[in-house]
């Protein structure tokens, strides 16, 4: 895996062996990014990254200016490994966290201007997550959510989609 642009452009990382994370392919990352890049400045924006995995998505951000990546993972060899790569890259405005995604967006009072969340796409309660990030208020004024999953889920009923973008098998909602 590999950091597209910014800062961190090419640096590369490996995931454990044992790991069972998909992470974002790098041509659907990088469509993504080509649309935040035109909506929206990345440059001191605060990112949750839900779902995180191996972290690739909040490495991306921070690379393009973000001033802080919460990440936010149950599994605790990923967060590691998440911090184990912010080390080598020194990269020090990522902060990792080991929580189950409902809990944390339960209990947190951070406010992101960008929620992006990637759950494994046959998990229960996806459907779920921008009402939760709504109803707890938790974008700042003008903020994304962005909802990675697969064809078997449609946003377009809830109140606060406003597109839906496909890259290959990766679709990408966003909320607003």
């Amino acid at each position: 895996m590999r950091i597209i642009s910014g800062i961190f452009k090419g640096r590369t990382f490996s995931p454990p062996e044992r790991s069972s994370v998909r992470p974002t392919t790098d041509m659907a990352k990088e469509g993504l990014f080509n649309i935040l890049q035109h909506r929206s400045v990345l440059e001191g924006i605060t990112v949750i990254d839900l779902f995180a995995g191996t972290g690739s998505i909040s490495y991306e951000f921070v690379s393009r200016g973000a001033e802080i990546a919460f990440s936010v993972e149950k599994d605790e060899v990923m967060i590691d490994f998440i911090k184990s790569v912010s080390i080598k890259l020194n990269i020090k405005n990522i902060k990792p966290v080991r929580n189950d995604v409902y809990k944390f967006l339960t209990l947190t009072s951070i406010k992101a201007d960008i929620i992006f969340a990637d759950p494994p796409y046959n998990a229960i309660g996806i459907a779920d997550i921008p009402d939760i990030v709504f109803d707890k208020n938790l974008l700042n004024e003008d903020g994304l959510l962005i909802i990675e999953h697969d064809s078997h889920i449609n946003f377009s009923s809830n109140p606060h989609f406003f597109e839906e973008r496909k890259y290959g098998k990766v679709h990408f909602s966003f909320f607003k």
